[in-house]
């Protein structure tokens, strides 16, 4: 039996969910159906913040899973193509709409690679703590296709349009030190130092009553519920040109250690 792609555990009212699937957190059928297993057993009036983190060394997550987005792809009839894109981006944005709209205060510590759907589950956090070893990047230009799990909406939310333009039309790279300075992330720490931040912001969360905290999230948090569908719109039809398979035919068959990087 496989190891499952998350842990969670609760002590004294925090939650820490951690991602654990190698080699680096890809977000594919495994991973979404555990993150809904997840919020369906989460009690979040047993729990005042949830840290989201990664166990694996390579870094948060590297995005969306494309192998299997690649063999789905290739074992299905074009015809098929669409609808069956839909529903997992339905499914994808239903898990990142329910994360970043918990009632709880959320917290992501992110160390080394965060790209693509995994910069966006990010971004469904409430705050961000990237360890200096964090890269964090939107390449899904290269693949003939936009970011479709909400995070150019989401984004937009905390910085100017200026920066998501750069990110998205360049697909470089920015660090954690760059990235706070666009005001995408609340603190950088030191290698390492991400956990024990994100309690010590935690432990100062869980001082304040939970019905103003929880009416102080509602009030300063929206989801952009109609730009993350023209978003999910605009990726379907992009992903159903040939560019795209062709592309994760390159991933696919990359000799690379870790092709996803850019």
């Amino acid at each position: 039996m496989s190891e499952s792609p998350l842990r969670f555990s609760v002590v004294d009212g925090v939650g820490e969910l951690v991602l654990q699937r190698e080699p680096c957190n890809e977000i594919g059928s495994a991973m979404t159906g555990a993150l809904e297993a997840w919020l369906d057993a989460l009690d979040d009036d047993a729990v005042h913040t949830v840290i989201i983190r990664s166990s694996v060394r390579g870094g948060f997550c590297a995005g969306a899973d494309l192998r299997e987005l690649h063999a789905g792809l290739v074992a299905s009839p074009e015809a098929e193509h669409a609808a069956s894109l839909r529903a997992f981006l339905d499914r994808i944005h239903g898990v990142m709409d329910r994360i970043d709209m918990l009632p709880v205060t959320t917290i992501g510590v992110v160390h080394g690679v965060c790209f693509g759907g995994g910069f966006e589950l990010a971004l469904t956090c409430d705050q961000i703590i990237a360890e200096k070893s964090a890269r964090f990047c939107f390449p899904e230009l290269r693949l003939g296709i936009i970011p479709g799990f909400g995070g150019i909406p989401r984004l937009r939310r905390d910085v100017g349009n200026a920066t998501i333009r750069d990110l998205l039309l360049s697909g470089r790279s920015v660090s954690a030190k760059r990235a706070h300075a666009l005001g995408m992330i609340a603190q950088v720490v030191g290698r390492g130092e991400g956990l024990e931040a994100a309690q010590a912001l935690a432990a100062q969360s869980g001082k304040f009553d939970p019905t103003a905290r929880r009416a102080a999230k509602a009030f300063i948090k929206h989801l952009p519920r109609e730009e993350l569908a023209r978003e999910k719109e605009l990726f379907v039809e992009l992903a159903l040109r040939p560019p795209l398979l062709a592309a994760l035919t390159k991933f696919v068959d990359s000799t690379d250690l870790r092709p996803y990087l850019p």
